[in-house]
């Protein structure tokens, strides 16, 4: 089955959903899921809000929609702005949202 998205209109979804969310955050998977392998999920992060520091599931991008982002791990900052394609690090890391921003994170689960 093929099916087309719009990643524009799905990150100004999400970034409305997140500006009305305690959390100043929201994501909606488009395709895959726990149950695969791969998983792309668009998240949105409101001004100022992050992503707490975690572990990479497994080998992981993101390419930035709309706004600014800060990709962190450790002592190292990688700047995301419109049309970036950051590849995540295999260590801890976070991400910053500079000003309203949203991204897809695609992720392949190791096994």
């Amino acid at each position: 089955m093929s099916q087309k998205i719009s990643l524009i209109a799905q990150a100004r979804q999400q970034l409305s959903l997140a500006a009305h969310a305690p959390s100043g955050r929201s994501a909606k998977t488009i395709f895959g899921g726990h149950e695969r392998m791969l998983r792309q999920t668009v998240i949105a992060l409101c001004a100022r809000r992050e992503l707490e520091e975690h572990n990479n599931p497994g080998e992981a991008t993101l390419h930035v929609i709309q706004g600014h982002i800060r990709l962190i791990a450790g002592s190292t900052v990688w700047e995301g702005l419109p049309g970036d394609f950051l590849i995540v690090p295999t260590a801890r890391h976070s991400v910053q949202a500079v000003e309203d921003s949203a991204f897809v994170l695609t992720v392949v689960k190791t096994v």
